[in-house]
């Protein structure tokens, strides 16, 4: 089954081509945990001391994915992703009924990488293996940390064993995995930073991804802050990642690192701006159809997520998004990429004339923050170092936001509407624990394109995955 090939017509209603839709990805959100982290604000909620009814859940999850199938008819799924929360808490005997589910409903390849979030704090060897069986391909382990004292001072259910034992366990069992690891942490020092990052290596990770821990509001941490390596420590501990991973692994976006042929495949479907249905308590979607580009929110607490889907109506948000946030968002996943995208990339995921942003390409280069190639979308390391000021340049401006585009080429609708619930392939932020989504998080954003999504997804779709790189700003 082919990809569905639609027309895209001009406002005047003249057709210019036939596009095909982007890729499309499956985002589903599990989201319980044993015990919340003090610096995690995604949606995620103590497991009932009696468990979690899998069947329930699993219910409410199929009936979600009935109600969606309208809406990507005849599209393959070229990823899934199973994030939370913690879906390590759930049996291997229930991934297997949710990716049957899922197996049975849509079209998957043939070699559709299928990546599961663990934490070690649930680890079992039988279960790691039962999630294999399942049709799990690729496990993502939250290890953050292999220091038994920095696990403590993060609020982690695992220790140090735990962490070492879970890692050993994914390199036996999976072809390719990922470790979570996280730095600037409470008063953690170079030499610590340097031990985590060792031991890490020590286990042959295809795939790191290595975040700066970020006091996100609406936290423990943010209540009551802990003592964190200053801008000048958490600089050196950035550099140091670079140079302990950097002969090995390929830094191929802001925070992800990855052996040759491992590369997050659905993650790069996040940033690279292409589709994903979100399914599950707080999971976000984007969903890209001829005349415009959706963005859904399922509801956020369990209990009302269930009996919603239930009932055939899990949205909460369900929205167009304005023409003139478009080059924005996807400025805001493209531009994480080290190596950028093709050019032609713009036009073929936002639906717009590459004519709507030629003004900012070109402020964008002329403050050395962007490579000045006809070719390709990608930041000089300038504009690496300081992604907050390059992105900013694609905000709307608030006369093109009314008027829902900005300058003159838009192929899309100026009334539809926008998803103002977040911004990005997951929103402002950036998670501390491998994306679900994926953006990074921008100061100073206009108005509510600055809003944190309503429930992030990690290596998740309206929210950005967890952890916080930190990027400078020019001086004025």
């Amino acid at each position: 089954m082919t990809a569905s090939v639609l027309p895209i017509r001009l406002h005047s209603g003249r057709r210019v081509q036939f596009d095909n839709l982007p890729p499309l990805s499956v985002y589903v959100h599990i989201p319980w945990c044993i015990r919340k982290c003090p610096y995690c604000d995604f949606n995620s909620h103590n497991a009932p001391a009696d468990g979690v009814d899998e069947n329930a859940y699993l219910d409410a999850l199929e009936a979600d994915l009935d109600a969606s199938l309208p809406l990507i008819w005849g599209r393959r799924v070229v990823t899934v992703f199973i994030g939370g929360g913690t879906p390590s808490l759930f049996s291997g005997a229930a991934i297997d009924r949710l990716l049957a589910s899922l197996r049975a409903r849509l079209p998957l390849l043939a070699d559709v990488e299928v990546t599961m979030e663990a934490n070690p704090g649930t680890f079992e060897r039988s279960r790691f293996a039962d999630y294999r069986a399942a049709g799990v391909t690729r496990l993502s382990l939250g290890i953050q940390s292999f220091s038994d004292a920095k696990l403590k001072a993060l609020g982690r259910v695992h220790d140090s064993a735990q962490a070492r034992a879970a890692a050993e366990a994914a390199a036996g069992l999976f072809d390719t995995f990922n470790l979570d690891l996280m730095y600037a942490l409470p008063q953690q020092t170079l030499p610590e930073l340097r031990e985590d990052l060792a031991t890490a290596l020590s286990f042959a990770p295809p795939h790191l991804s290595c975040y700066h821990l970020t006091l996100e509001p609406n936290t423990l941490f943010a209540r009551f802050p802990p003592k964190v390596p200053d801008d000048d420590l958490a600089a050196a501990m950035l550099d140091t990642v670079g140079e302990m991973l950097g002969g090995t692994y390929e830094n191929y976006e802001v925070s992800a690192w990855a052996r040759p042929g491992h590369r997050a495949q659905h993650n790069l479907n996040y940033w690279m701006f292409g589709d994903y249905l979100g399914l599950g308590a707080g999971a976000h979607g984007k969903l890209s159809f001829p005349d415009r580009i959706i963005r859904q929110a399922k509801f956020r607490h369990p209990r009302r997520y269930m009996e919603a889907a239930l009932a055939g109506h899990a949205c909460e948000i369900d929205e167009a998004v304005k023409p003139a946030d478009l080059p924005f968002e996807f400025m805001l996943n493209a531009l994480r990429l080290t190596e950028g995208v093709d050019a032609d990339l713009f036009a073929d995921r936002t639906g717009l004339s590459s004519a709507v942003i030629r003004v900012k390409l070109r402020q964008a280069i002329d403050r050395g923050l962007l490579v000045d190639d006809p070719l390709v979308l990608r930041p000089t390391p300038l504009g690496r170092n300081f992604l907050n000021d390059l992105l900013e340049i694609f905000l709307p401006d608030e006369p093109d936001r009314e008027a829902g585009t900005g300058e003159e080429g838009s192929r899309r609708d100026p009334a539809s509407r926008e998803a103002r619930a977040e911004t990005g392939a997951g929103g402002p932020h950036v998670r501390n624990q491998e994306a679900r989504e994926v953006p990074v998080r921008v100061e100073r954003l206009a108005g509510d394109a600055a809003a944190p999504a309503a429930g992030r997804q990690a290596e998740h779709g309206i929210t950005l995955p967890n952890g916080v790189v930190p990027l400078k700003r020019m001086e004025p």
